[in-house]
């Protein structure tokens, strides 16, 4: 395990800290405000550092060195433990300036005291103390000489009765800015209070340790050599550390949970736990499964493995196909030298090949397989194979988009010319005096914005608890914004590009036209009306309408006029881009198209333009692989067609059907009319007229006869 970390931070809170010019922030202030920032960096962090907070220029003092009048004006505030939201509550709170002058010196000794006295039989990777002082008070010449000694012979130091100390041999004695760098401040001898604020304004990312995943690099069933990987690349996330607590009290043991299972009746009839079971929701169906089930369910194999299935070209990788949330590095094992021959020996003849394997990879049993790529690496001081996961059939999105090519819209070559310029203006690439390439834009450096905010939040809650949370940091906000230097030589292209590609404002059509406007027809309105309305009218288009090509065929169909052929040829160009995009959405808008088509046809009775057009989309319905849009349209989006009528036409020729009925055809209803009409004459012919005939005749007998 990773030893812990301890750093004493030394503040002095004497009269002089508090004296600065006009509009400007006093040392006290700076001070406070760089060892909060280092304290919630800690905390937020999860790192092993434990924090102590010694302050000198206190009215009082409170030190274990304070004996015979010796290291006055000097106060432990909190002895050396893992920091927490208690401490940054007193620092917020308990730490303001004070009227006494504190020895700088004798304050240091007392933290090297700390350290010795709390660190005695415990392990720690470093020993630091960060002082923040403005240096503008007075030390004893004498006691300065004695202990300047002691410091730099870092062999001992003096107690408050004269008794020399020895001190630790790996304790550092340094100011606040030369603590570690990994602690978030880089090395310096000295510097003024607050010029490290900005380094310290993003919250320390939370630090991982590398954890080793040995295995098996297997090649076929007779080659293998042991391997292990580490994670060299995941997606962060934030702990789910959110509880249900009492609002009143803040604590969780105050609040208790309980589960109900019941019944969707009237009575809500309490279920037991033991008698419910898990259901997986197939369509509008309830599929029960049982424990067993679930656990028999699961795809079962042999557990770990980077088993290689193959090489292929690195080509052939597509950089668009990565995917997953981290990237292997895997590296021979290190107690194995034939491991790391053998490995060495894969990795460069793919690299001299330009070649990756293609491999199965599976964390451990209970994990599902995935099916990678590993890419040969190397570097100066190691090489290794990184490893990326690849999709599956089931990850990849297939997309259909209309094509660009269109001449209206082709570039000329002086706005292909403004395009390129913004381009390179906007490189976030640049040489420097060396001639050495330097990077404007360093997205691995910059922290995650939300997570910034997370803690900036946290941290205000904490603290000043019931009020407002505070905005966002003007840092933060500029962290994701283009560079300076970019903005600056981006200017001039971006306004070459506003002149060649100039924007029009479209207005927004007010009104559709009516169909007597439309075929020019006679309207009852007023003659001032119509000159208005013709003066703003635009020439109409159904194609255009794509939102209500449905209510303009409507009410434009049957209107009594010779031009009802091109309506119709209109609604059918709709119908067909529709169709162009394979989506059942688009499909269901074509079927409302249709259906319209089909009713106003036979309401009107002049069904041969909707007949014509059905039956040459049936015969294009399989080369133009429209397959799922005549399924959906026979499963009774049109309940009145019969299936025989419906059924899609196969790209190889089958025998000839019979005769074909369709109940839509106009010509056929006016048939049935017709044998109607028929039946009713002859009926009245053979009951009504024939018998009246057969009497008047036989009376024309008698009548010859008498």
């Amino acid at each position: 395990t990773a030893r812990a970390t301890a750093v004493v931070m030394c503040m002095d809170v004497g009269l002089s800290m508090s004296n600065s010019a006009p509009g400007e922030e006093s040392p006290f202030e700076l001070a406070k405000k760089v060892i909060q920032k280092f304290v919630q960096r800690q905390v937020f962090s999860e790192t092993k550092v434990e924090l102590a907070l010694v302050l000198f220029g206190t009215d009082s003092t409170d030190n274990p060195l304070s004996q015979n009048g010796q290291y006055q004006h000097i106060r432990v505030h909190r002895h050396l433990m893992v920091p927490d939201f208690d401490l940054l509550i007193e620092i917020e709170n308990q730490i303001q300036p004070e009227n006494q002058q504190g020895d700088w010196l004798d304050a240091l000794v007392v933290c090297m005291d700390l350290l010795h006295t709390e660190t005695k039989g415990k392990k720690y990777d470093c020993l630091n103390i960060a002082l923040l002082t403005d240096l503008n008070t007075q030390t004893n010449a004498e006691s300065s000489n004695m202990n300047i000694h002691n410091v730099a012979s870092q062999n001992e130091w003096p107690r408050g009765s004269g008794q020399k100390r020895p001190r630790s041999p790996r304790h550092r004695q340094r100011s606040f800015y030369g603590t570690e760098e990994k602690h978030g401040i880089s090395e310096r001898d000295h510097a003024k209070p607050g010029c490290g604020l900005p380094e310290l304004c993003m919250f320390k990312r939370v630090e991982r340790r590398p954890v080793a995943w040995p295995c098996q690099l297997t090649i076929g069933s007779s080659l293998s050599i042991r391997i292990v990987g580490y994670k060299a690349l995941t997606e962060e996330r934030l702990k789910k550390m959110w509880v249900t607590v009492d609002a009143q009290s803040n604590q969780k043991d105050d609040v208790k949970r309980e589960t109900v299972y019941c019944l969707d009746d009237d009575n809500e009839t309490e279920v037991q736990k033991d008698d419910t079971i898990q259901g997986f929701r197939y369509g509008s169906d309830i599929v029960p499964f049982s424990k067993v089930d679930q656990e028999q369910m699961k795809y079962k194999h042999d557990g770990k493995c980077f088993a290689v299935l193959g090489f292929t070209k690195q080509s052939m990788i597509r950089r668009h196909q990565f995917m997953g949330s981290q990237i292997l590095k895997i590296f021979a094992a290190r107690d194995d030298e034939h491991a790391g021959v053998a490995l060495s020996a894969l990795i460069r003849a793919l690299n001299e090949l330009q070649m990756v394997a293609i491999v199965r990879y599976a964390y451990d049993r209970r994990s599902n397989p995935q099916v990678g790529a590993a890419f040969p690496c190397i570097k100066k001081d190691y090489e290794c194979l990184m490893y990326v996961q690849l999709p599956f059939m089931e990850d990849l999105r297939q997309f259909t988009f209309p094509s660009f090519e269109s001449k209206k819209f082709t570039p000329s070559d002086a706005q292909l010319s403004a395009v390129d310029s913004l381009i390179d203006s906007m490189m976030l690439v640049e040489e420097d005096e060396n001639g050495e390439q330097r990077d404007l834009f360093k997205p691995h450096h910059l922290p995650n914005p939300a997570f910034q905010r997370h803690f900036q939040c946290l941290h205000h809650r904490a603290v000043s608890p019931g009020t407002p949370l505070p905005p966002i940091e003007p840092w933060l906000k500029a962290a994701l914004d283009r560079p300076e230097v970019i903005k600056e030589h981006s200017r001039a292209p971006l306004e070459e590009l506003k002149r060649k590609f100039p924007l029009t404002e479209v207005e927004k059509k007010k009104k559709l036209k009516t169909s007597a406007q439309i075929f020019g027809k006679e309207s009852e309105e007023s003659d001032a009306k119509k000159a208005k309305e013709d003066e703003t009218a635009e020439e109409y288009n159904l194609a255009d309408i794509a939102e209500a090509p449905v209510i303009v065929f409507i009410s434009l169909f049957g209107c009594g006029d010779p031009r009802d052929l091109p309506v119709c040829q209109q609604l059918t160009h709709r119908i067909e881009q529709l169709l162009s995009n394979k989506n059942t959405q688009y499909y269901m808008k074509s079927i409302t198209c249709i259906q319209a088509f089909r009713e106003q046809s036979v309401k009107l009775g002049n069904a041969d333009h909707y007949n014509s057009y059905l039956q040459s989309l049936k015969r294009s319905i399989p080369n133009r692989g429209l397959e799922v849009f005549w399924e959906l349209l026979v499963q009774g989006i049109i309940p009145d067609s019969p299936p025989q009528f419906l059924v899609a036409e196969e790209k190889k020729e089958e025998a000839a059907a019979g005769p074909v009925e369709d109940t839509g055809d106009v010509d056929d209803l006016v048939s049935e009319q017709f044998l109607f009409l028929t039946s009713c004459f002859f009926f009245f012919f053979f009951f009504f007229l024939f018998p009246l005939s057969l009497v008047l005749a036989l009376n024309t007998c008698l009548y010859k006869l008498l």
